[in-house]
């Protein structure tokens, strides 16, 4: 088995997990989020785009129903003992396996949590599932329980984040020098990729997000490139991976001379977050953090040009995001606790005037104030 983590670390979580279970009076969860299973077991793949689950009682039992592709997958990096598989085949309905097996792990009228806030999990598979199982048990809506367990970080959780922390500084490293009239979308990126494979990283649960000129308003990726100006901007947002744990920056860079109104969303941009690192502590909530961000964007105008979240809960992910359920946004009585990976970002897209601003960097959360995990800090970076 190819394990990045011990397995008195993985009996750990599952003590959690069965914990919380028992405290919900569950007698199973379907895990469908591909970062429960591979939280929970190690279990590392991509076949979660299919039909899978693993199936967890309360008594701490396990068995994932997978494709045969994933067989073999599920042996190698996990420590799953028991896996079933479900065939393929013209109008295969894999739910109909998964009730069977639920029948044969006694469960028929239990009380079941399901994670269904996934991408794990299709509209046509929870339709299914539903039609299947709703007259087998009691279905509970159990979407966050996992992954309110994986908000706080363990040790060991910690050491492969900070590893993650360091490669993105290595990609932006490998970008700067790339950064100038006439340089290449696409050599920038390629080098910022490359610095966290060659560090020994991974893939990002999505893509790296890169754009100039207009395209720096944007804070999505999208197809093609183009090549920097003597006059221009180019944001950049890209997270460092390992052991698919993640660590996220972002900046806007200005090439040529500074507009005063990049100046002005640049001190925007710092200063709100320099506040936010004063409530990113425990006894605030996620929705505390929104807040000040809201007030200091609001207070100096920009409303129209921020965005309705400042910032989210990072961990191990899968495609097609690294974003966490838990984000910085109005109202969120989520709990700031220590030894949590959050990304805070200021996002700001003038339209008017078409300049864009962006900061942003991963904290480590503590007994008090925030550890910022980067070695770049928040300076202005202009080519």
């Amino acid at each position: 088995m190819a394990l990045h983590f011990t397995q008195d670390e993985f009996s750990a979580r599952l003590e959690r997990l069965t914990a919380r279970m028992k405290e919900e009076k569950l007698a199973a969860m379907l895990l469908f989020a591909q970062e429960s299973m591979y939280w929970l077991t190690g279990y590392d793949t991509f076949g979660y785009c299919f039909f899978q689950t693993l199936v967890v009682k309360a008594d701490g039992s396990m068995v994932l129903l997978t494709r045969s592709a994933d067989l073999r997958q599920a042996k190698h990096t996990s420590n799953i003992e028991r896996v079933e598989v479900w065939v393929d085949r013209v109008n295969a309905d894999p739910t109909m396996d998964l009730k069977n097996l639920l029948s044969d792990l006694d469960l028929l009228g239990m009380r079941i949590g399901i994670e269904y806030d996934t991408h794990g999990m299709t509209g046509r598979m929870a339709r299914l599932l539903d039609q299947q199982l709703t007259s087998f048990g009691e279905l509970v809506d159990a979407s966050l329980l996992v992954s309110r367990l994986r908000l706080v970080k363990s040790p060991a959780e910690i050491a492969y984040v900070e590893k993650a922390a360091s490669l993105a500084d290595d990609a932006l490293d490998a970008a700067i020098p790339l950064i100038h009239a006439g340089g290449s979308e696409a050599a920038i990126l390629a080098a910022m990729q490359g610095a966290v494979f060659a560090g020994g990283g991974d893939y990002p649960a999505n893509e790296f997000i890169i754009g100039s000129g207009a395209d720096a308003l944007l804070c999505r990726y999208k197809a093609g490139r183009r090549t920097l100006d003597a006059q221009d901007q180019l944001t950049l947002e890209w997270a460092g991976v390992s052991a698919h744990y993640h660590a996220a920056m972002m900046r806007t860079v200005v090439i040529g001379e500074p507009t005063n109104r990049h100046r002005e969303l640049y001190s925007a941009c710092r200063d709100t977050i320099q506040a936010i690192e004063m409530v990113l502590r425990p006894g605030n909530t996620f929705g505390t953090v929104f807040d000040v961000h809201s007030r200091i964007m609001d207070e100096r105008g920009l409303t129209r040009h921020r965005l309705n979240a400042c910032g989210y809960s990072l961990g191990a992910r899968f495609s097609p995001s690294w974003m966490e359920h838990q984000m910085f946004h109005m109202g969120n009585p989520q709990e700031i606790e220590p030894d949590m990976s959050l990304f805070v970002h200021m996002i700001i897209m003038d339209s008017d005037s078409g300049t864009a601003m962006s900061l942003g960097q991963t904290y480590l959360t503590t007994q008090g104030a925030p550890k910022a995990l980067s070695r770049y800090g928040l300076d202005f970076i202009s080519a």
